[in-house]
């Protein structure tokens, strides 16, 4: 996902200093008219704002922290171009972003918690849907960026209403694949065959992006990766986290949080999130008496 959005911000015209975990795609965005950064200090000692893509919090924790990561160069409150703006545009829990938000406000840094949807065609298109949390000054600030990467970008709230949004997002994404899913398997147990059931959906009030970008998965039973199932199962997990914060029940979100647990515990967990498919021909469902595990920072 960072590498399209990198590629976009460059194209609109921004000076991108980009730093990866790995080389490859520092190539390809020097390719794209990107500078990079050999540590991810340098990048907080030249941008003031500093937008990251990570799997979850511990990864952005980790990056800040560590001995040549963005607090190192970040300095002080007010030292130049040096970060004062963090946008988190990971899908992380929207309790734990606004503490890092409070740890990070005496030392001169904002938070601004973006996450996407839209998957990787989005992001190379250009076409992400942005959820943005922070003050209203702090995410009018670094819009004109998500503006490149996106073309629906909206300020939900303070921080961690962008992470909130997500949230509910990941709920559909999840309850539509398992409802395909179980479609599906309806269909197979009755002798239609998937490709033109799904068909048939994608033509009428069934249709959704869900299904648009999942369409071949679920009908040739390819489960090579666009987005791991392991991922969704943690958010998931914040599904349920701000379902416990907000005290209300969501008893869909309970019933597929299970399965995706059961994907991620029997071993399915890199495969695409599409997966859910295979457990439920294989009948590999938790027990009615089970509770979907939840991911905390």
């Amino acid at each position: 996902m960072g590498l399209p959005m990198a590629v976009n911000l460059a194209g609109a015209g921004f000076d991108v200093l980009a730093w990866n975990r790995s080389r490859p795609p520092l190539d390809a965005a020097v390719s794209a008219g990107c500078r990079t950064a050999d540590r991810p200090a340098q990048v907080a000692g030249a941008a003031r704002v500093v937008l990251v893509m990570l799997p979850d919090l511990p990864q952005v924790r980790a990056l800040l922290d560590a001995p040549t990561g963005l607090l190192a160069g970040a300095g002080s409150a007010g030292a130049g171009r040096a970060m004062d703006t963090l946008v988190v545009m990971s899908t992380v829990s929207p309790v734990a972003v606004r503490a890092l938000a409070e740890e990070l406000r005496p030392r001169g840094i904002e938070v601004v918690d973006a996450p996407v949807s839209g998957g990787v065609s989005g992001a190379r298109d250009a076409a992400l849907s942005i959820m943005a949390g922070g003050t209203e000054d702090a995410v009018q600030r670094v819009r004109p960026y998500l503006a490149a990467m996106g073309s629906t970008v909206r300020r939900m709230g303070g921080i961690g209403a962008g992470s909130l949004a997500k949230a509910c997002n990941q709920l559909v994404v999840a309850g539509t694949l398992v409802a395909l899913a179980e479609a599906v398997v309806l269909s197979e147990r009755g002798g239609l065959e998937p490709a033109a059931l799904l068909e048939v959906l994608a033509g009428g009030l069934a249709s959704s992006e869900v299904l648009a970008q999942k369409r071949h998965h679920l009908a040739h039973s390819d489960f090579t990766p666009s987005g791991p199932a392991r991922y969704l199962h943690k958010d998931l997990g914040f599904v349920l986290d701000s379902a416990d914060d907000a005290h209300v029940s969501l008893p869909l979100a309970a019933t597929v949080a299970g399965l995706y647990a059961a994907v991620d515990s029997g071993g399915l967990g890199d495969l695409d999130n599409s997966v859910v498919l295979r457990l439920l021909r294989e009948g590999r469902l938790p027990s009615p008496d089970s509770h979907p595990t939840t991911t905390k920072d």
